[in-house]
């Protein structure tokens, strides 16, 4: 009824019914004329010319900025015992021994989030804050512990934020000459302390370094090109639906109370960086969480992905 007044202000309205669908038609058309094809960029950035990041985080002065340093062979960054020098993410551009390019990310140490509040200084916020972005923009997270402290909450938390984001990692234990009297067996104990406190990254590889003499730095680089590689690789779903099947008769899904059994269809990956892994059931609800860790630990044991997260995720069958 209201339509003639758009007229009066120079508009061409087109009457409809949305429920019997009276001119609907001629809005669709109308729509689709305004269309217009899009053609596909001609810059886009090839696969071959991906640039991987490299973030390098972890508590203060545990010698992220030094790693940086010997990595690119100059002083690219201040170094000094004074903890919270670096106040901001420093990019720097790096070639590995390969050739690869690669985005080296220097951070600011991050401390506990009580103590950067009881301490008021909003530039040590921001810092922090700067690096859990660089977290966020990079591939893999180079997580610095030094060698001679304990493993704290504090390492715990860099490492759940590595995780939650999806990004790969590498563990770098630095300061390695400061541990007296070491050997292959030292090493093996101090992995596995590693491995029990750091269980959220179990599958990152342990790197030992010792940054100011530029010893065994490079193995950092090797160990990053590795996770990326493993970060980006797609599983053929003929051998992943083939490990699935030899789990799933290894250990069925638990039954619940009123006698119903999950059961899977198949499986299929849907996306790289991290790995997705989408497993088609008949209800989600019948896979417990304890199945869905079993699940995962199948697929690393029998498919690999070392160094990288994995996703699963879990579709009920439409009704």
């Amino acid at each position: 009824m209201q339509v003639s007044e758009f007229w009066s202000l120079g508009l061409e309205p087109i009457p409809i019914s949305a429920i019997s669908g009276t001119g609907t038609g001629d809005l669709l058309d109308l729509v689709c004329s305004g269309l217009q094809k899009v053609e596909e960029p001609q810059n886009l950035v090839e696969e071959e010319d991906y640039v991987p990041a490299i973030s390098i985080v972890g508590r203060p002065n545990v010698g992220k900025s030094s790693i940086l340093n010997a990595l690119v062979g100059e002083d690219r960054t201040i170094v000094s015992p004074i903890s919270g020098t670096t106040r901001d993410a420093i990019d720097t551009e790096f070639t590995g021994p390969d050739g690869q390019k690669f985005h080296l990310i220097d951070t600011a140490g991050i401390r506990k989030r009580t103590t950067v509040a009881s301490a008021g200084s909003t530039t040590e916020a921001l810092s922090v804050n700067r690096a859990f972005r660089a977290i966020r923009r990079s591939d893999v997270g180079a997580l610095v512990i030094e060698a001679m402290a304990c493993i704290t909450e504090q390492d715990y938390k860099i490492a759940e934020r590595i995780e939650k984001e999806g990004k790969g990692c590498v563990i770098v234990v630095n300061k390695w000459d400061t541990i007296p009297n070491k050997n292959q067996q030292a090493a093996l104990y101090y992995e596995q302390d590693v491995r029990e406190k750091l269980r959220l990254l179990d599958w990152a590889p342990v790197v030992y370094s010792t940054a100011l003499a530029g010893q065994n730095v490079d193995k950092i680089i090797v160990a990053a090109i590795e996770v990326e590689k493993e970060r980006s690789r797609r599983l053929g779903t003929s051998i992943l639906n083939q490990v699935v099947r030899e789990a799933v008769t290894f250990k069925p899904p638990p039954r619940t109370r009123g006698g119903k059994r999950g059961r899977v269809y198949y499986c299929t990956q849907a996306a790289i960086r991290p790995p997705t892994f989408v497993f088609f059931v008949n209800d989600a609800k019948l896979f417990p969480e304890t199945y869905r860790r079993f699940m995962e630990k199948q697929l690393r044991s029998n498919a690999g992905f070392p160094g990288t997260p994995i996703r699963l995720l879990w579709r009920s069958r439409r009704k």
